[in-house]
């Protein structure tokens, strides 16, 4: 990319009569740091570290206009005046720090979940937006008239809380789209029908807000394609767009994809890795050469500063959204105007802290940016660690996403570190999964902090297998005040006697597209877990050619597996003809390689057989590689052991870094483990 792409993507510009320093934006996402549908703390040192780090525009999560949205207390809305006070506490923060700040408004239509709040979903009719989902109330002429007031006098609270401007949610699905799209409108009366009958509603909700807040700058933000048969097409939104901006006066329009749908449609929406780079930019391009005139923002998988630059360049966009790129490093914008782009932490695209933990109604998360979402604390404890006693000795010992994140904590906390690793590659079992086709980027974790610890100068020795006796007085590595055991975890393995050959989930990784003729038949993938371990080894196996077979205990497939991601995963697999078989264990194995598997219902007891079965990738629960640990917390001579990561518990890469960071930067806190663990949000 050439620097004078990256130099114009930086360079100021003006969105209608806003002036912003650069074209980068963060666009809306949900965060669930919210209280009583109010923005809180978190929400102001969020967005303030995000203004911070350089980024020209802050659009925000989106704001629920009416309660019959809400859906729980942690999302946004803005429901009376009485909330105007804590979104201009956010206003005020981004601004002092140079970004210019719209609030995105939205009612959610049928997908916002009543269960808390004990109330129907609104939409233009009863259909659910996924099986198993509420049924919505079809909304009454009433309705529809409250609604509109609803978003009106939203936009006039955030004019009055200090916000540059509104993003009116016309796209992913949501209320405003229900009533566009024919998939979801079958309505008969003067909203539906006819194309104009269905673009009422939107109508109705930009005439209001501009009657209510006249002065406030409206843009809209809208889904090119649904990817939903019988939904909006391109051609389709972009007739949509080009009506709505001769009427009103648009300051944008901000162009996404994909709806709220149980399908595969939902699995673009937040595009993991699997997708590609910048896989949706055509959307963009079209409406900029369609509608020149209309500033045109563009978004989704656009993982890095040079592909957002690209898009400028190319004249496709006028604003490019980064996201979880800014969830995973808030300064990346900063680090490229003062020449160190490659200090930017690398977002993953895997949706395991942002994405997931929005499924749980927990705040969002980052496996690279263990901080977010607790900013101000982090800052506060990192001036001043409890506990604090001045330098010491550390080793870590294990170089996985744990061990390498606590060396280089322990390091920034002034520690003089060493860190062993008994393998010669670094990156445990985190580099592994990166060598599977479609998990790629999950290495880009692994050479930044590699990266990092050699910016640093810490020492890391390779080849080095440690024991107990090496730490303890007159041992080899006598010396260490603290050792941080992050040796991570061994997968586990079910052997079948007079079965198959059975392959743990590394054996079966290193084997994968070298023609083993053990997986050139039917593989069972017995997965106790639902995780991406099974999942991505499947889709593998399935595409080298193997007739994969699924076999969980679990009333679900891949369950593990954000809802998000698991929607494209299951169309791809379901194309490659893998079977699922939930509810189902291996009972017994016989006959050999080309022999016999026996499933036994779970609920039933009933058995069925998987025949010419030439493999079994048992996918179990994995075991804590925690002897060292154990070994040197049983010796009142040895050096203070810390444990962290898979060594600590089995999980994943997001707590791995996250205990790594914690136990780096509070190492000489008298309380740890599991109590230091619940003093940080």
């Amino acid at each position: 990319m050439p620097n004078r792409h990256l130099e114009a993507l930086l360079s100021a510009t003006s969105l209608g009569q806003l002036s912003l320093r650069n074209r980068v934006f963060v666009p809306g996402h949900t965060t669930n740091f919210g209280h009583d549908n109010l923005p809180t703390e978190r929400h102001v040192a969020y967005h303030g570290e995000r203004a911070r780090g350089g980024v020209g525009l802050i659009i925000t999560e989106g704001v629920r206009v009416h309660p019959t949205s809400a859906g729980r207390h942690i999302s946004l809305g803005s429901f009376d005046d009485a909330s105007i006070p804590a979104y201009a506490a956010v206003a005020e923060e981004v601004r002092a720090h140079g970004a210019r700040l719209l609030a995105q408004l939205l009612h959610t239509g049928r997908q916002a979940s009543g269960d808390a709040t004990r109330t129907a979903a609104w939409s233009p009719g009863t259909t659910p937006w996924a099986t198993g989902a509420h049924i919505p109330h079809a909304m009454g002429r009433r309705d529809i008239d409250t609604v509109v007031r609803a978003f009106g006098q939203a936009a006039r609270r955030m004019r009055q809380a200090g916000y540059d401007g509104v993003e009116i949610h016309l796209g992913h699905g949501h209320l405003i789209e229900q009533f566009l799209s024919p998939f979801t409108n079958t309505r008969t009366d003067a909203y539906g029908g006819s194309p104009d009958n269905r673009l009422r509603f939107a109508r109705e909700v930009l005439s209001e807000v501009l009657a209510s807040a006249p002065d406030l700058p409206v843009g809209i933000r809208v889904s090119a394609d649904e990817f939903l048969p019988g939904g909006l097409t391109p051609p389709d939104t972009l007739e949509i767009v080009d009506l709505l901006r001769r009427e009103f006066p648009l300051l944008y329009v901000h162009v996404s994809h994909a709806a709220y749908h149980g399908s595969y449609s939902l699995g673009t929406q937040m595009a993991d890795m699997s997708f590609g780079h910048a896989g949706f930019r055509h959307h963009a391009a079209l409406f900029k050469r369609e509608l020149p005139d209309l500033p045109v923002l563009a978004v989704c998988r656009l993982d890095s500063l040079p592909e957002a630059a690209a898009l400028v360049a190319d004249g496709e966009a006028d604003l490019v959204g980064l996201a979880r790129p800014h969830i995973a490093d808030p300064h990346l914008v900063r680090r490229a105007q003062e020449g160190r782009p490659h200090d930017v932490r690398s977002c993953l695209a895997c949706n395991q802290g942002c994405v997931g933990r929005l499924e749980a109604s927990l705040p969002i998360a980052c496996v690279v940016n263990p901080e977010v979402g607790a900013e101000r604390e982090w800052a506060r404890r990192r001036v001043s660690p409890p506990g604090s006693g001045g330098s010491r000795r550390v080793l870590v010992v294990g170089g996985g996403p744990a061990g390498l994140e606590a060396a280089l904590a322990a390091d920034r906390a002034g520690h003089t570190v060493t860190l062993a690793e008994a393998g010669v590659a670094l990156g445990g079992r985190i580099a592994v999964a990166a060598t599977v086709p479609g998990r790629e980027r999950l290495a880009l974790l692994v050479d930044d902090l590699v990266r990092e610890l050699g910016e640093r100068g810490v020492t890391v020795r390779r080849g080095e297998r440690v024991t107990a006796d090496d730490l303890l007085p007159g041992g080899r590595l006598d010396g260490f005040d603290d050792v941080v055991v992050a040796t991570g975890a061994r997968p586990g393995k079910r052997e079948l006697p007079g079965g198959p050959p059975v392959f743990d989930v590394l054996e079966t990784v290193a084997r994968l597209g070298s023609g083993d003729p053990a997986f050139g038949g039917t593989v069972v993938v017995r997965d106790d877990q639902g995780t991406w371990a099974a999942a991505s080894v499947a889709e593998s196996l399935a595409r080298d050619g193997a007739r994969v077979r699924v076999v969980s205990p679990t009333a679900s497939f891949a369950a593990a597996i954000t809802t998000y991601s698991r929607l494209a995963l299951t169309d791809r697999l379901g194309r490659l003809g893998v079977a699922a078989h939930p509810m189902r264990d291996v009972a017994e194995a016989r006959g050999g390689v080309g022999g016999v598997v026996v499933l036994r219902d779970t609920l039933s007891s009933h058995t069925e057989e998987l025949t010419g079965v030439t493999a079994v990738v048992d996918v179990g629960p994995p075991v804590a590689d925690d002897a060292l640990y154990r070994a040197l917390d049983a010796r009142d001579d040895a050096p203070r052991a810390h444990v962290a990561g898979d060594a600590n518990a089995p999980r994943t890469a997001l707590e791995a870094v996250y205990e790594g960071r914690l136990t780096g930067t509070f190492l000489t806190d008298a309380v740890h483990g599991a109590e230091l663990l619940a003093q940080s949000p």
